[in-house]
């Protein structure tokens, strides 16, 4: 990033913005430099790298699920993220979308005009699909693009595929030939922290703490957001120190995160999808899975600060348990060479998933534990590494802001109350757990918003003609025509 492009200006400065005066008087002078560019190489270049981008999102505002906004699921595979950002005031043509295609999901992002009404504007869609029906994504991407004259306004033909994540290299011929567009590759770290950064200092009622008093505590967008460390949960897990605009590290991570537990529950449970794991561990009770301080002490553990309710063992009960079940049905002769009924037993609990061992008659006990108390052990264990490797990292590196982003966590209320809980713990209360309420889509959001188009919205945009050169706007008004 250049060094004129580096200031932040936040959300509420550009509530305020006089759009008729240059949109930081008191700055000295990015924007004044940018808006004296005479040169079409320069505009061009500072389209493709436009540095710290800047979206006009003057009134903009988060849309919970409305009368526009698609069902959450959708026929094809899709899960269709209702929260939608309404950008009430741009006006430009958007020729691109973007996708995040990782290990387990491809997340979307597209912009796309208000439906049946004259209000100026639109608003960026947000979707998600298993990676595994890549296909259906594609499919989708096919729709918008002999859609976009209508969503957009752009020519037919003019989309653009704005491409990251792993995914963006494996299936990037698969896209290119159904599409017949460009489909043009970005970093995915790079991404990550332009998606990030642009939530965070952008958008009104994005980023919030969580805690069981106060589930969601939201944060002012602001422009002091550096140094931090981001925190990204997918597949596997990933800790980047961002010390300013495209100026980061990754730090460290860790291999145990959304897709082991997804793994690990499919062949624990028989769950197939990643929504179902997480409504299993909403009802279950890991205190019958997991050994508790107070299953050790008989209370709390005060003299180091643990509860009687702290987990001392994840799944630490169910050996013990699984040894007592096998000394009572010896005792009363199930285990004998020869039965039938054991070898029945054997060759069920063989099969993957709680739900295929043989039902216990009327004579015999209730299973100590359910897939659902195992589902939410599982959830906290690996959620409570990630959250003790993030503190010991933000130690290592003198972060004091930690965000946490990446689908895994989903707005799951056990999941963010965990990571909170661990960063609190260990930090003595000096250091708190930030999350998005758009989080799965970072990298997504970051690809769509390398990818300028003329007038995309910059403060002091180009289609102000404010301080253009005649050769800028003769060609700024051909491209207007020709639209």
């Amino acid at each position: 990033m250049s060094a004129e492009t580096q200031q932040t200006i936040p959300a509420n400065d550009v509530d305020a913005e006089d759009h008729d005066a240059p949109a930081n008087p008191s700055s000295s002078g990015p924007s004044k430099h940018l808006r004296m560019r005479t040169n079409t190489a320069e505009i061009d270049s500072t389209i493709t790298h436009p540095g710290s981008v800047k979206i006009n999102v003057k009134g903009a505002f988060i849309v919970d699920q409305d009368a526009e906004s698609p069902k959450s699921k959708l026929g094809n595979g899709a899960s269709y993220d209702t929260k939608d950002i309404r950008l009430p005031n741009h006006t430009a043509v958007v020729s691109h979308i973007a996708v995040d295609i990782g290990g387990s999901l491809a997340k979307l992002v597209y912009f796309s005009r208000e439906p049946h009404s004259r209000e100026p504007g639109g608003r960026l869609n947000f979707m998600n699909f298993e990676t595994d029906r890549i296909d259906d994504c594609v499919e989708f991407m096919k729709e918008l693009k002999i859609k976009q004259q209508k969503l957009n306004g752009s020519r037919p033909g003019a989309l653009c595929v704005m491409a990251t994540g792993g995914g963006a290299y494996k299936f990037y011929d698969k896209i290119r030939e159904a599409l017949g567009v460009d489909v043009l590759r970005e970093d995915e770290m790079e991404c990550l922290i332009i998606g990030l950064d642009f939530f965070i200092t952008e958008i009104p009622r994005e980023v919030f703490t969580y805690s069981e008093e106060e589930p969601m505590h939201f944060s002012e967008p602001t422009a002091d957001i550096y140094p931090y460390l981001l925190v990204n949960i997918g597949s596997g897990v990933s800790m980047i120190k961002v010390s300013g605009p495209r100026e980061f590290q990754r730090v460290g991570g860790t291999s145990l995160g959304g897709g082991t537990l997804w793994g690990l529950l499919s062949l624990l449970t028989g769950s197939r999808t990643f929504d179902e794991m997480l409504g299993m561990a909403e009802r279950g009770d890991n205190s019958k899975v997991d050994m508790l301080v107070g299953d050790i002490y008989g209370t709390d553990y005060g003299k180091i600060g643990l509860k009687s309710t702290t987990i001392a063992s994840s799944f630490g009960k169910v050996f013990k348990m699984k040894r007592e079940a096998e000394r009572e049905a010896e005792d009363s002769g199930g285990l004998a060479n020869g039965d039938t009924e054991s070898e029945s037993q054997s060759q069920s609990a063989s099969s993957p998933g709680i739900q295929n061992l043989p039902e216990p008659s009327s004579s015999k006990k209730e299973p100590p534990f359910s897939a659902p108390d195992i589902s939410r052990s599982l959830l906290y264990a690996i959620s409570n590494n990630i959250g003790q490797i993030a503190y010991l990292q933000s130690e290592k590196h003198k972060l004091s802001t930690i965000y946490f982003g990446g689908s895994f966590i989903r707005g799951h209320r056990q999941t963010m109350n965990t990571l909170s809980y661990a960063i609190k713990f260990w930090s003595n209360g000096e250091k708190e757990a930030y999350f998005l309420r758009h989080e799965g889509y970072l990298g997504a959001v970051g690809a769509f918003l390398k990818r300028q188009p003329r007038n995309w919205g910059r403060r002091g945009s180009f289609e102000e003609e404010f301080g253009l050169g005649t050769e800028a706007r003769n060609e700024l008004r051909s491209v207007e025509r020709e639209e």
